[in-house]
C-alpha cells in the first residue's frame, strides 16, 4: 500500500472517485482542500480532504475521509489519517480536528490518535480531535485508562441513541465497557 500526500489547501488537486465506490465522491472534486492518498498497484482505495479552519489557522479540519467500499475494515483510512495527521503537525498545524456522522468512522479515527471532544455540530456529528483531549490539569490525568475510556464510551453511547442500521448495533454492542483501540497498532 502506497499512501501519499497530493497537496496542501487551499491549492490541492482535483480527485475524480467513483462515486459507488466511494463515500463522498463529489467532495474531492474541489480543488480548496488538500488531498491525500492510498493507492495499492496503481489503484485508489482511500482518500481524504482537508483544509484550514476559518477562524484558527493552526487548527486542519479533515473535511472527508473515504474509504473503497470493498475495502472498508482493512486499516488505511487509520493509516491514511495518520499520514496526514504528522505530515500536518509537522507543518505545524497545533490540532486537526474531523466531524463524524457513523460509529466505524469514530472506532477509525481513535485508531489514529484521535479522541472525542464532547462537542457535536449542528448536524449531530461528533466532533474528535488530535492531539485527544484530556481531562483535568495534570499529567499525571493525561495517562489515566479510566478517563479516556470513558471519554470514549460518551462517544458510542452518542450513537447507540440513533437510529441505527443492524451492522452498527452489533459494532457498538462489541464496543460496550471496553475502552479505547490501541492508536498505536498499525493496520487494521
Amino acid at each position: 500500500m502506497e499512501y501519499e500526500l497530493l497537496g496542501w489547501p487551499p491549492d490541492g488537486p482535483k480527485l475524480r472517485l467513483d462515486h459507488e465506490r466511494f463515500s463522498y465522491a463529489g467532495k474531492f472534486v474541489m480543488t480548496n482542500t488538500g488531498k491525500a492518498v492510498a493507492r495499492e498497484d496503481g489503484e485508489l482505495v482511500a482518500a481524504i480532504a482537508f483544509n484550514e479552519d476559518r477562524t484558527d489557522e493552526a487548527t486542519l479540519w479533515l473535511r472527508y475521509v473515504t474509504v473503497a467500499g470493498d475495502r472498508r475494515g482493512e486499516g488505511i483510512g487509520p493509516e491514511l489519517v495518520r499520514l496526514v495527521r504528522d505530515r500536518a503537525t509537522e507543518r505545524g498545524y497545533d490540532r486537526l480536528r474531523i466531524a463524524v456522522n457513523n460509529p466505524f468512522a469514530y472506532e477509525a479515527l481513535y485508531r489514529a490518535g484521535f479522541g472525542y471532544t464532547d462537542e457535536t455540530t449542528g448536524i449531530a456529528e461528533l466532533i474528535l480531535e488530535y492531539p485527544a483531549p484530556v481531562d483535568g490539569s495534570s499529567d499525571e490525568d493525561a495517562t489515566d485508562e479510566g478517563t479516556s475510556r470513558e471519554r470514549y464510551q460518551a462517544g458510542l453511547s452518542a450513537f447507540r441513541e440513533r437510529d441505527l442500521s443492524t451492522e452498527e448495533e452489533a459494532f457498538l454492542e462489541a464496543r460496550r465497557d471496553r475502552g479505547p483501540p490501541d492508536s498505536s497498532a498499525r493496520g487494521g
